[in-house]
């Protein structure tokens, strides 16, 4: 079995991955550019933590699109080296961090000391993303519905639009993930 410490060596940097997207590099940079890390204290405790990120992701993912900024500037403020590992050719790692036990959701963060030992485990959306996304998709009809595909492709455009221009989404995604490295 591959150690994440063996995933994270071998993971894709920051630079590398974004100059491999091919699919939301703009607007992923874009978020990137707008987002600021707010005044919080609780980041020296972050920086303190001395920790290491595996990013379990795919280029084509909104989650990751609006996400992964956010991720990146938290790092660079509290001195975690992160790593990109691409989900769809790591199946045994991503089958490690099962959303609800079935779904292979990403982005996954996954946070370790010095020693590669996880410490902490974030995504792939923070709560109050997950309501919006949740409410704004209980309308779709079943999958066997002929509408469903079409339905189900406005809906990700609806959720897409909303994750690109969203700031308060942006700092609901840095609360989830600091509340969890403070908590770790």
């Amino acid at each position: 079995m591959t150690t994440l410490k063996t995933y994270f060596e071998n993971g894709l940097t920051a630079d590398d991955y974004i100059n491999q997207m091919e699919v939301n590099k703009e607007e992923m940079q874009t978020i990137y550019d707008n987002f600021e890390l707010p005044e919080d204290a609780r980041l020296e405790s972050v920086t303190d933590k001395h920790l290491k990120a595996i990013a379990i992701t795919e280029d084509w993912c909104g989650d990751a699109m609006m996400t992964i900024p956010v991720l990146l500037k938290i790092a660079e403020q509290a001195g975690i080296d992160v790593r990109f590992v691409l989900r769809d050719e790591n199946l045994d790692l991503i089958d490690q961090y099962l959303t609800n036990g079935t779904a292979r959701a990403i982005p996954i963060f996954v946070f370790m000391d010095n020693d590669y030992h996880q410490t902490a485990v974030w995504g792939p959306r923070a709560q109050k993303v997950q309501e919006f996304v949740t409410e704004t998709r209980s309308d779709l009809p079943a999958k066997e519905d002929p509408t469903f595909d079409e339905k189900s492709k406005e809906k990700h455009q609806v959720i897409h639009d909303k994750y690109k221009n969203t700031p308060e989404f942006w700092q609901e995604v840095y609360q989830s993930i600091v509340d969890r490295l403070v908590h770790a």
